[in-house]
């Protein structure tokens, strides 16, 4: 007879395969990472001795990991805000029936599908001096801005949050107009009875009824632009003089340019408990609001 556990529990058998996957390839690195954390491993030189809360203590005291949390932070929440405004934007616009319209739905995904590193030499191109598209296109409106964008503190910044948006907001679109297409037309119809405007169908149809698709993307988006590496390491590199630099690109350089892995280790450790804090804020209020 099946004991009281296995009896609540039948779909276990079935899910432990991934969960032992899960424990080797995310658990135990996540494990190992903050144990070195807590030690001055090197690449360059043999074993590591434990020096308790050493690289935590020189974090507090480094203007480069203080500047790269800051950028995370502003480019995260600037980025996932701005891909959720423009992305329902892109959706109630898909979702006219207008001739046309479905061909766009497809071809509107192509900056999505692109990979990243085409993403980046296209942009790299289009703000270069004397031939980028933008510079041709500033001094035809009469504007003499011939410079490398991407080369300029004040500019680069800004572009990088350009780049995020220019790959992801359809992605947002299309998802977004997916769960706009599922609410009833009864409920709008429903609404302009009673006589409410754009806005106030937006709010008390549109909102609730996209709702958990808005948590989903949210919740994705959030995980991926506080860790992605690849969007401003291959525009950038984390400058100029710092300018665009994040967490997983000084990460990236602390443990494989300096091959300071114990304190690379600590910064990763402080991206994830960053993560896990907002998550448990999400979450908290999420529950509190189905309440």
């Amino acid at each position: 007879m099946k004991s009281r556990f296995w009896r609540n529990n039948d779909a276990l058998p079935l899910i432990m395969p991934t969960l032992v996957i899960m424990a080797i390839f995310t658990v135990i690195p996540l494990l190992e990472s903050f144990r070195l954390s807590f030690t001055n491993a090197n690449l360059l030189n043999k074993g590591a001795a434990y020096v308790g809360l050493q690289n935590y203590g020189q974090l507090l005291g480094d203007p480069v990991f203080w500047q790269s949390l800051l950028h995370s932070l502003v480019l995260t929440t600037v980025v996932v805000v701005l891909q959720l405004v423009f992305g329902f934007i892109l959706a109630a616009a898909l979702k006219q029936d207008i001739p046309g319209v479905h061909v766009f739905r497809s071809v509107i995904m192509a900056s999505w599908v692109i990979p990243v590193a085409a993403t980046a030499i296209i942009f790299q191109f289009m703000v270069e001096p004397g031939y980028g598209f933008y510079n041709i296109l500033l001094k035809a409106l009469g504007f003499n801005l011939n410079r490398f964008w991407f080369g300029d503190l004040h500019l680069a910044f800004p572009l990088i949050i350009v780049l995020h948006l220019w790959r992801n907001v359809p992605f947002y679109g299309i998802a977004l107009l997916a769960a706009m297409q599922a609410i009833p037309k009864s409920e709008y119809e429903a609404a302009e009875i009673d006589g409410a405007g754009f806005w106030r169908r937006f709010v008390n149809v549109t909102l609730p009824g996209t709702r958990n698709m808005v948590i989903v993307m949210v919740t994705i988006h959030v995980l991926w632009t506080f860790n992605n590496f690849d969007m401003v390491y291959l525009s950038t590199g984390g400058g100029p003089v710092y300018s665009t630099m994040v967490l997983p690109v000084y990460l990236y350089q602390m443990a494989w340019s300096s091959y300071t892995i114990g304190y690379a280790s600590s910064i990763g450790t402080v991206m994830f408990l960053v993560l896990m804090a907002y998550f448990i804020i999400y979450i908290r209020r999420y529950q509190r609001q189905e309440a």
